[in-house]
């Protein structure tokens, strides 16, 4: 039992749960003004404003420089494992996000036209983030990974 207890007072783990969580609930408030409340949002992780992505990674990297100081060994690996998954967010995931959407429409201009729909399910539109959206998930980690740090 003392492992749980470790784990939920360790601020390196609090802090970027923390930035997480809050990342997701004003995800889901920022969906639910948009379009009206919609269930998947609270399972599924991908795209939207803000990052979670990067208020996770950076919650961390903050919250181990903070720990450990930015010449230790703790915070150079937790940058550049903030660093490869914001360029992830960004990237590749957002360029899936680009390729799935021009499938859907394919698919979509195939059924208008009378052809075989092609052999694919629907792809899912919303998978990486807008520059715009990993910044407010950089901040939100920043305070996140403060305010742990204080407590």
């Amino acid at each position: 039992m003392s492992y749980v207890v470790d784990l939920f007072t360790n601020k390196i783990f609090l802090a970027p749960a923390s930035a997480w969580l809050v990342a997701q609930i004003i995800k889901i408030i920022v969906d639910t003004v948009k379009g009206g409340f919609r269930k998947e949002r609270l399972y599924n992780t991908g795209g939207g404003m803000p990052s979670s992505h990067a208020a996770t990674v950076t919650a961390l990297a903050i919250i181990t420089a903070l720990t450990f100081g930015t010449d230790s060994f703790e915070f150079v690996m937790a940058l550049f494992f903030c660093i490869i998954v914001i360029c992830d967010a960004r990237g590749v995931r957002f360029e899936t996000q680009r390729l799935g959407r021009a499938l859907n429409n394919l698919n979509e201009e195939r059924q208008e036209e009378g052809k075989q729909p092609l052999d694919i399910i629907k792809f899912r539109e919303k998978l990486g983030h807008t520059i715009p959206e990993i910044v407010f998930g950089i901040i939100i980690g920043v305070i996140a990974a403060l305010i742990v740090n204080h407590i």
